[in-house]
């Protein structure tokens, strides 16, 4: 993924925290990890995981992320 890419993907996004980029869409929040563009993690509006590239530490971060930040998006 391109500087421009992650950049468009940045500023696109809802929330960022942590490096992470939280994007929500209309069934799911899809969240970024803007150092490590491989590793990315579908999510449920309830947290649940749909489809991941990332382990399972990272996503155990990513999801408390999520929890405690959820009422900031539009979810």
């Amino acid at each position: 993924m391109s500087e421009s890419e992650l950049k468009a993907v940045a500023d696109a996004a809802d929330m960022i925290v942590n490096g992470y980029a939280f994007t929500v869409t209309d069934g799911s929040v899809r969240v970024l990890n803007l150092s490590a563009p491989s590793r990315a993690v579908v999510l449920s509006h309830a947290g649940e995981v749909l489809e991941t590239s990332m382990d399972d530490i990272e996503l155990s971060i990513v999801g408390e992320y999520y929890c405690r930040n959820r009422d900031f998006l539009a979810v």
